[in-house]
């Protein structure tokens, strides 16, 4: 029998970085993705703000998700992983108003729904927000470029960091939050070239999501590279599978086998011994019971009625005005 292994340590990203080793991260919001990731040997599981589109049916944004439903939803996760790094995603309007209120909601991930660490969106204001959370014990992973709680600022869910200018920002926001204690960084839609720089710079792990190969790592969305997710997807995203099909195909064979009596089966059914079985048959007699055609005759058999006498209605009061 094996022995389950341990909760991976967080100063190892930083090592295998050293050592050219691939970070795994993938994203999950319940307890059998986090148990399939964890079989898989991922190496972080992002609960990640994508649950408000992915789960919660929100069309094209991550803003209307809660502090409550996303710790309901790490707490679920947390329960399930052993061995990856468990994030918790801070959402929109969580760590926006002051340092205070950010350490406050990243305590809760930590106490309340059992994260290991959280991520938080954008550099400029945030760095401080890092700062305090971080000085107060909690890890941070940073995230810039395509930062999708701000995506109407961005002109929407765009490459960042395509001239010169912008792509030089990018690398200082990254640089940035390293300086502020985050322990990894998230790089977003963003050039490859410019993810290679920044990746190149940064002691800190990088974790690309359609940022290019040379990232330490990768994230994709659970929905989306299992094929659960339908209709367009971002460019960046491999479709590792096309599950919901499957799972289609295999709702609509089970109601067609529900609506032609052909499911349950004698498998799917369970059965009494013979001699219980004569006892309850002898005190429930069928023939006490009318089956199924006798109460249809009681149903259908026309009944004579007497005719109701006829007496006239009262007269009743009426106001006008």
């Amino acid at each position: 029998m094996s022995v389950p292994r341990g909760k991976l340590a967080l100063p190892e990203l930083a090592e295998m970085k050293g050592r050219g080793e691939k970070i795994v991260m993938v994203t999950a919001y319940d307890a059998p993705g986090a148990r399939f990731a964890e079989d898989a040997g991922v190496d972080i599981i992002l609960v990640g703000d994508t649950a408000a589109m992915v789960v919660l049916g929100h069309e094209g944004t991550t803003v209307p998700v809660t502090m409550d439903e996303m710790l309901f939803l790490t707490r679920t996760v947390a329960r399930a992983a052993r061995h990856p790094i468990v994030i918790g995603d801070m959402p929109f309007g969580s760590f926006q108003v002051s340092d205070e209120k950010a350490l406050e909601n990243a305590i809760r991930f930590v106490k309340e729904a059992g994260a290991d660490a959280v991520k938080l969106e954008g550099a400029g204001p945030s760095l401080s927000r890092v700062r305090t959370i971080v000085e107060a014990g909690i890890p941070v992973m940073g995230h810039v470029g395509l930062t999708p709680q701000s995506a109407t600022m961005l002109g929407g869910f765009k490459t960042q960091g395509k001239t010169a200018e912008k792509a030089q920002r990018l690398v200082d926001d990254a640089l940035a939050l390293e300086d502020a204690g985050s322990f990894s960084v998230v790089l977003e839609a963003v050039p490859a070239p410019v993810a290679a720089e920044v990746t190149r710079r940064l002691s800190v792990p990088t974790i690309g999501i359609g940022a290019g190969r040379d990232c330490d790592g990768q994230v994709l969305v659970y929905h989306d590279l299992l094929g659960l997710t339908e209709g367009h997807l971002p460019r960046f995203v491999k479709r590792y599978a096309n599950l919901s099909r499957e799972i289609r195909d295999a709702l609509e064979h089970y109601a067609e086998e529900v609506r032609a009596g052909t499911f349950p089966e004698d498998e799917h059914t369970y059965e009494m011994p013979e001699e219980e079985l004569e006892r309850f048959s002898s005190k429930s007699p069928s023939a006490a019971r009318p089956n199924v055609q006798t109460w249809l005759a009681i149903i259908n058999e026309p009944t004579i009625r007497s005719p109701r006498p006829v007496s006239d209605r009262p007269l009743r009061k009426r106001s006008f005005p």
